[in-house]
């Protein structure tokens, strides 16, 4: 279950109150500097951006290969 999450990119929840996550969850370290906070934020929202990007870029052309090998089909 662990691995799974860690493929999907979810950071595990910590067990106990105050317990960091794990290192290299994927999720940016807490920092006491707020900018430095803010650069990390905006680097993270600049790659989920682009990720949706290409998620949406991939689920159009699925869909227009369906469509085409549905338009094929002989029944």
């Amino acid at each position: 279950m662990l691995r799974d999450r860690e493929r999907r990119g979810v950071a595990p929840t910590a067990s106990r109150a105050g317990e960091a996550a794990p290192a290299g969850t994927g999720q940016p370290a807490p920092t006491a500097d707020p900018d430095e906070r803010i650069r990390q934020l905006e680097a993270r929202v600049a790659e989920l951006e682009a990720s949706e990007r290409k998620l949406a870029t991939e689920r159009d052309i699925l869909r227009k290969a369906a469509k085409y090998f549905a338009g094929e089909t002989n029944w």
